[in-house]
């Protein structure tokens, strides 16, 4: 007769049961402090922005500077793109799990805990008062802010051609200016003017498409509560 053993059963009797069951309750605590800690984040960064909201103290030694901006930059890179940079109490978004995990593990560098964190984000992702990509900021002292995590897709390249023509009004009247002349290329030579005089009829017919492109885009623009990238990018009021 052969006899067998089974390794799982002879494992189970060489467990040492208090020693096993303190390592259960160890971890069991570990996970909670976790959960708490993400929890806190998460309501830190929802919380509104108050004169009695706590400073954000760095230690200098742990910044990465690659990871440092200047507000000035930050401006660009919204008005460039047609961005907000805005506090992260008026997104709407979700956060990943990364973003949570690098707060967590800037916190525990720093030992210390945020507050008043922003992000910049298309203005479909924010709570606005009236009327693709995220990218989480602290804020340090004198208009510096660390970059936390970028989650979501890439910017679309043509969204920057998009975005220039709202930079300004200029800009936007350069639009409809085009918009004007291919509209009037379009129109059949003679059809709204003499057929002996072609340029001055062409001319006529730019100039009445202008101004009817002109006319849509300033109704559609305070119809909808529109304004440009300049007036936008750390506004919480304006589309």
């Amino acid at each position: 007769m052969k006899f067998r053993v089974d390794l799982a059963q002879e494992l189970k009797k060489q467990k040492d049961i208090p020693a096993h069951n303190a390592f259960l309750q160890e971890l069991e605590n570990i996970w909670k402090k976790s959960h708490e800690t993400d929890i806190s984040i998460l309501d830190r960064l929802q919380q509104k922005v108050t004169d009695n909201t706590p400073g954000n103290h760095f230690d200098v030694n742990a910044l990465n500077p690659d990871h440092i901006y200047h507000i000035n930059d930050i401006k660009k890179i919204c008005i460039t793109y047609r961005l907000r940079f805005l506090s992260t109490h008026y997104f709407k978004g979700d956060y990943p799990v990364e973003a949570i995990s690098k707060i967590k593990d800037l916190e525990r560098k720093h030992e210390t805990a945020f507050f008043n964190f922003k992000v910049i984000a298309p203005s479909s992702l924010f709570k606005l008062k009236n009327a693709d990509d995220p990218l989480l900021f602290i804020p340090i002292e004198n208009d510096y802010y660390y970059f936390v995590h970028k989650w979501g897709n890439d910017v679309h390249p043509l969204r920057k051609i998009w975005a220039w023509f709202f930079k300004s009004f200029e800009n936007t009247l350069l639009l409809c200016f085009f918009t004007s002349l291919v509209i009037t290329l379009l129109i059949p030579e003679g059809m709204f003017s003499p057929a002996q005089n072609p340029s001055i009829g062409f001319f006529i017919e730019l100039l009445f498409m202008f101004k009817s492109v002109v006319a849509v885009v300033l109704y559609y623009g305070f119809a909808k509560g529109k304004n440009f990238n300049t007036a936008i990018w750390n506004s919480k009021y304006y589309n």
